[in-house]
């Protein structure tokens, strides 16, 4: 199956429970509606994401069809139409993105909405090829990375290769999703030796100046 994630925040004056609110029901509804969708999730900044002001984003949004083709005939759908015009009730579209991704797996436990879940946007550093950065993330700082303890599941967004062709560069070059017990566990991971590993490695193949994430707690809409 192919991931599309997309980058959302409010509209803006849209106060935050109201933006949540709405997302969560009427935005999810029309979205439900969408034909071949085969897994929805909602992912939203904790508040305290908000203590030093407004984050990267208010979350993300992933949607999962078996591939490329599905995707194309769900777009083409007129609900994924009045679901695409529902986005200007809420999110602010000179801010909204998206990329498609293949999955890679690091670590396969379980996750459940009570977790936390670190969404870091990921940037290869500037002159690396491509097929190299993806191949030195996965094979390379992934396997490093999940030796964290207390991670509990990691899972590795790669945009697909056809995002590069004809020259092309994507926003980002993928998404790492991580998800542990709670804040506290979290905060513990930092202090490891596993971590200073993990984050040792990361200029060797990240673009450091523009790695950044948010914490979040998903919601499962459909799957």
């Amino acid at each position: 199956m192919i991931n599309v994630i997309s980058f959302v925040r409010r509209k803006p004056g849209m106060a935050l429970d109201a933006f949540s609110e709405y997302w969560r029901t009427i935005h999810a509804d029309a979205v439900r509606r969408v034909p071949e969708i085969r897994r929805y999730v909602q992912s939203q900044t904790i508040a305290s994401g908000y203590a030093k002001g407004e984050p990267l984003f208010d979350g993300i949004a992933e949607i999962w069809y078996d591939d490329t083709a599905a995707m194309h005939r769900a777009a083409h759908s007129p609900e994924a139409a009045a679901a695409l015009a529902d986005d200007e009730n809420f999110l602010d579209m000179r801010r909204f993105a998206s990329i498609v991704t293949d999955e890679v797996v690091q670590k396969n436990g379980a996750a459940t909405p009570a977790m936390r879940k670190i969404v870091e946007v990921v940037t290869r550093k500037p002159g690396m090829d491509p097929a190299a950065f993806h191949r030195y993330w996965s094979e390379t700082h992934g396997p490093l990375a999940a030796k964290i303890p207390q991670l509990r599941r990691y899972v590795q967004c790669h945009v697909r290769p056809s995002a590069y062709r004809d020259g092309r560069a994507p926003i980002y070059d993928g998404v790492a999703e991580t998800w542990f017990d709670d804040t506290g566990a979290m905060r513990a991971s930092a202090r490891t030796a596993e971590y200073a590993a993990k984050r040792a490695d990361e200029p060797n193949f990240i673009d450091g100046s523009r790695l950044a994430f948010i914490i979040t707690g998903e919601r499962v809409m459909i799957g």
